[in-house]
């Protein structure tokens, strides 16, 4: 008797539990990768088209319609990597015979330049919490550790205590596949969070929690628990349309390799595996630099 094909509900369940047991991907990529899958899923069943009978065709017509919604350059290459490595995966567990997405080209994402703030926009927000308040307090050394080590908002909520090393200044970030990296941490973010540490901490534990930034409750941060508290301070410095976490890490890598600092260290401290990742950030460099000698050379 012919054995039943998998649903594709199940044939994802089980793509997503290989990319987190044996590629050792993080559980935000995987999330990622899944609900990309998913567009990509009812696409085919609003075809008609069962995922096994997929052809580059109907795989160009799903990233165009994306496209056509307004996906971004970035997300769309995501998007054809997540297509192209769920059927690279069928293939190699005998379900298809051969991979449709693998003519299909990424968008050249680098023409999407990440969001920065100007030191000065940087100093607005910065200032924005206020210190006579215990959760004042808090943020603020929440906003200085961000900005001051360029962490990916999930590994900002993740910090544990003893992560951090206020006298030597540095920290050990936890990142994506479970890599850990040691990444600086300057003076103002040392006494932000020294300050925390003394004064608020103490008022918001619950226990014995590990984790450092502590919610009323006692408990760490959600993603979007940090997100709504940073955009209510990005409106009150007028930033609301620009703000995000990942607009102050963009800001955090800028900064550094205007002042000079080599690509190399620059990637070590984000966290990125591979140098072209970082590479993005000379093109906004490149781009400040020439509108500075268009306005300020006199043959320009």
């Amino acid at each position: 008797m012919k054995q039943a094909s998998p649903s594709p509900e199940a044939v994802l369940r089980s793509y997503c539990d290989y990319l987190s047991v044996e590629k050792g991907l993080s559980r935000n990529t995987v999330v990622s990768y899944e609900r990309d899958l998913q567009k990509l899923l009812f696409f085919l069943k609003k075809e008609k088209t069962s995922w096994t009978g997929a052809g580059e065709e109907d795989l160009v017509r799903f990233v165009r319609e994306q496209s056509q919604a307004g996906l971004s350059a970035r997300s769309l290459a995501r998007l054809i990597s997540s297509t192209r490595s769920f059927f690279k995966y069928l293939v190699l567990d005998g379900m298809a015979g051969g991979n449709p997405a693998d003519g299909i080209s990424s968008p050249s994402a680098w023409l999407s330049l990440p969001k920065f703030l100007t030191l000065e926009e940087v100093e607005s927000l910065l200032s924005r919490p206020d210190e006579d308040d215990p959760h004042g307090v808090r943020d603020k050394a929440m906003l200085e550790v961000l900005y001051g080590s360029g962490l990916r908002v999930s590994e900002l909520i993740l910090l544990k205590s003893e992560d951090i090393n206020l006298e030597d200044g540095f920290l050990l970030c936890r990142g994506k596949g479970g890599k850990q990296r040691i990444v600086p941490l300057g003076q103002a973010a040392c006494g932000a969070v020294r300050k925390y540490q003394n004064e608020v901490r103490p008022l918001l534990a619950k226990g014995d929690s590990p984790f450092l930034f502590l919610t009323r409750r006692g408990s760490p941060f959600t993603r979007q628990g940090f997100w709504k508290l940073l955009r209510g301070y990005g409106r009150e410095a007028g930033l609301a349309s620009k703000i995000s976490p990942h607009v102050l890490r963009h800001s955090f890598a800028t900064h550094l390799l205007e002042r000079g600092a080599d690509l190399r260290s620059v990637q070590l401290m984000l966290g990125h595996s591979q140098i072209t990742t970082t590479q993005i950030y000379t093109h906004v460099s490149r781009d400040r630099i020439r509108k500075v000698y268009d306005q300020f050379h006199p043959r320009a």
